[in-house]
């Protein structure tokens, strides 16, 4: 599903925690590592991804909306895209779980506050 300006809050909200979900999976990382390297909670991670985050991020929304920039979330929230050969291992079934295991061969160390990005 593509952004539009059309789209409620709620259903912003729920795109960019599936699509955070769908990023955070092809990267093999479990809810639980994510929340360890941005230095959030679990719960927090969560609720991202169920699309019921804080209001700091419906605000983000509501901005975007009146700048006229709601679109531009296409680009900074990519559509996740599995390549062919995951799709044939998954056999049509939307991946929901990661292992933790041989996540991407880069792994950034835990982030904390005060250190460059």
């Amino acid at each position: 599903m593509m952004i539009d300006f059309k789209m409620t809050d709620q259903a912003l909200l729920r795109l960019i925690g599936e699509r955070l979900a769908g990023l955070r999976l092809a990267r093999n990382l479990t809810q639980q590592q994510l929340a360890e390297q941005a230095g959030l909670g679990l719960r927090t991670v969560q609720r991202l991804e169920l699309g019921e985050a804080a209001t700091q991020l419906s605000g983000f929304i509501r901005v975007c909306r009146v700048l006229g920039l709601v679109e531009n979330l296409e680009m900074f929230i990519p559509q996740p895209t599995v390549s062919p050969m995951a799709q044939l291992k998954q056999a049509g079934r939307k991946r929901q779980r990661a292992t933790g295991k041989n996540a991407a061969t880069a792994k950034p160390g835990k982030w904390t506050w005060g250190e460059p990005a």
